[in-house]
C-alpha cells in the first residue's frame, strides 16, 4: 500500500555515473522522481560526483535534474558571484553553501542566480520549523548532509509556499515510517522528500533501492 503522506517527488542525489542512465530514464518515466547530481569542479571524477562528461549523459536523458552545487562555486554564489557553470538541462539547483544557515543576504544572492539561469534555487534549512516564508526560493530541512544522520523529529510541512523538502537518514527501510508517522503535512500542501546515503550500497549508488523507495511511497503502479 502507499504511504498516505505521498510526496509530490522523491530526489534520488548522488548519481554519478553514465551507466545508470537507462534505470534512470525507466524509473523517471513511472514515478515522480528528481535526480540529485552533487556539482563540485574540484571534486568530480570522485564518488558521489559526476564528471562533465557523465553529467552531460545524465542531461541528454531528458529527466529531471537538479544539480546540488557545493564547494567554492557554491560558496561564490552565497556571496553573490556569478560562476560559470553549464545549468542546461537542470530545472532546480541546490546552493550547498555550508551548514551555518541562509541568511537573507544569501536568500537574494541564490534567488538572483537563479533567476539568471531560469531556474529554481533550493536552500538548506536547520530549524524547528521552515521559514515563515520562502523568499523566492525551495526550502529543504537538513541536518544530514549526505551522512544519513536522521534527526529525533522533523518540522512540520505547513507552508504555503511552492515546495518545501525533507531529509535526513531516508531509505526504503524507513521511508513509509517517515512519512505515515514523522511527517505531519497539512492539508494540500505540496513537499518533496530527499535522500543520498539512503539509496547507496557499499558506497554505490543503488537503482534498486531508488526503485524500492518508489515502490513503498506511491505503490507499485501509480
Amino acid at each position: 500500500m502507499p504511504t498516505k503522506n505521498r510526496p509530490a517527488f522523491i530526489t534520488f542525489t548522488g548519481a554519478d555515473d553514465a551507466s545508470l542512465c537507462k534505470g534512470m530514464g525507466e524509473l523517471s518515466a513511472k514515478y515522480p522522481v528528481e535526480w540529485g547530481i552533487l556539482v563540485d569542479r574540484d571534486q568530480a571524477g570522485r564518488p558521489l560526483f559526476p564528471t562533465a562528461k557523465h553529467i552531460d549523459r545524465f542531461r541528454s536523458q531528458g529527466v529531471r535534474l537538479c544539480a546540488h552545487i557545493c564547494g567554492s562555486a557554491a560558496t561564490d554564489i552565497a556571496r553573490g558571484a556569478n560562476p560559470t557553470l553549464n545549468l542546461a538541462g537542470f530545472s532546480r539547483i541546490q546552493i550547498n553553501h555550508g551548514r551555518e544557515g541562509a541568511s537573507d543576504k544569501v536568500v537574494d544572492a541564490v534567488r538572483r542566480f537563479a533567476n539568471i539561469h531560469t531556474v529554481r534555487g533550493v536552500l538548506q534549512c536547520r530549524d524547528t520549523a521552515f521559514p515563515s516564508e520562502a523568499n523566492g526560493v525551495d526550502w529543504l530541512y537538513d541536518v544530514s548532509f549526505g551522512e544519513g544522520l536522521r534527526p529525533t523529529s522533523f518540522p512540520p510541512v505547513e507552508t504555503d509556499y511552492p515546495f518545501c523538502g525533507i531529509s535526513g537518514g531516508i531509505g526504503p527501510e524507513n521511508v513509509e515510517k517517515t512519512l505515515d508517522e514523522l511527517i505531519h503535512v497539512a492539508p494540500d500542501t505540496t513537499f518533496w522528500i530527499d535522500m543520498e546515503s539512503g539509496v547507496r550500497t557499499d558506497g554505490a549508488f543503488d537503482l534498486n533501492r531508488c526503485k524500492e523507495v518508489c515502490e513503498r511511497v506511491y505503490g507499485k503502479t501509480l
